[in-house]
């Protein structure tokens, strides 16, 4: 069992924009006005090919799938929220929010996958939870650590607590059930995706503790982190708004680690937060700022890690 991977999948967008079906409940969301979605797009486009060319160059093994034009999928850039891959060679696929991101299930790129050589055993679908109004939205909705079988989990309206718990039980995970909260306008809402204000890596974990407002909750979700064996890197919500907890580590050639995130991210940080992150792995980052005002998901929800054996 490994937490980290040297191999991940990228859909490279072909229509980006604001994906105004998501915009509801997703407050990372913002319009570029003045900007022509063939201009977005375009910018979009630039900033997915600069993330790949950098994994590409530390000898990540990216696989790239282009999006295609047949359906309307503004999100298809972030497919860790409909597909999961385990090493047991099980797919997880799950239920979508919005209704245009369910588009962004595609076979074919399970097709891709095995012409690769990686080995898919078996397809676990959870997708018929939309038809009752119930999500689960990947790696999104899920942190994992998947060496201790922990699955953290901050509920919202894109993840449901009882599909979360069925999902624990078919892998074998302890769930950590917690509500986060980040202020928007001066109102509070709960946090869209769990991957937005923590993130799980070999040996530590970044996370805004202080979203979490119940301090039970608040320290049931340190505890397990510490027990796990992390080491703790503490951001504030200041830090979560430039996609500071949207990070995602990786391995390169000879198995050097890389901690990806965008240029808006590691700017953030302070030189204590760089230092102490700078331990576990070389840090990556790229401008990801017109992905990120649009889609409101950085880094982390653009690569779905895949840990399927190879054949």
């Amino acid at each position: 069992m490994k937490q980290v991977s040297n191999s991940v999948l990228m859909i490279r967008p072909v229509a980006f924009r604001l994906n105004e079906q998501t915009i509801k409940n997703n407050h990372f969301q913002k319009e570029l006005k003045g900007m022509l979605p063939s201009a977005i797009n375009a910018k979009a486009q630039q900033e997915f090919d600069a993330l790949v060319e950098k994994l590409k160059g530390v000898g990540v093994d990216v696989i790239v799938v282009d999006d295609t034009m047949e359906t309307d999928t503004p999100d298809s850039v972030f497919p860790n929220n409909w597909i999961s891959f385990h090493d047991n060679g099980d797919v997880v696929l799950y239920p979508m929010f919005a209704e245009n991101r369910r588009a962004e299930r595609r076979e074919d790129i399970l097709d891709v996958l095995e012409e690769k050589g990686f080995a898919i055993e078996n397809v676990v679908d959870f997708t018929s939870a939309e038809e009752e109004g119930i999500f689960l939205e990947g790696t999104g909705s899920l942190v994992l650590d998947r060496v201790n079988s922990i699955a953290y989990c901050a509920l919202s309206p894109r993840a449901n607590e009882e599909l979360f718990i069925e999902f624990c039980e078919d892998f074998d995970c302890a769930p950590v059930i917690f509500e986060a909260f980040h202020k928007v306008d001066g109102r509070k809402e709960l946090v869209y995706h769990t991957n937005v204000m923590m993130s799980v890596g070999e040996r530590f974990a970044v996370i805004c503790a202080e979203m979490i407002e119940d301090k039970q909750e608040r320290k049931m979700v340190l505890d397990n982190l510490r027990a796990s064996g992390k080491e703790l890197i503490l951001i504030n919500e200041k830090q979560v708004a430039h996609f500071a907890g949207n990070m995602l580590e990786v391995s390169g050639a000879h198995d050097k680690r890389y901690i990806v995130m965008s240029s808006a991210a590691f700017e953030s940080l302070s030189a204590a937060q760089k230092t102490q992150l700078e331990k576990f792995g070389a840090l990556l980052y790229t401008n990801l700022q017109t992905i990120e005002s649009c889609g409101g998901g950085s880094a982390r929800c653009m690569m779905a890690e895949i840990f399927l054996p190879k054949v």
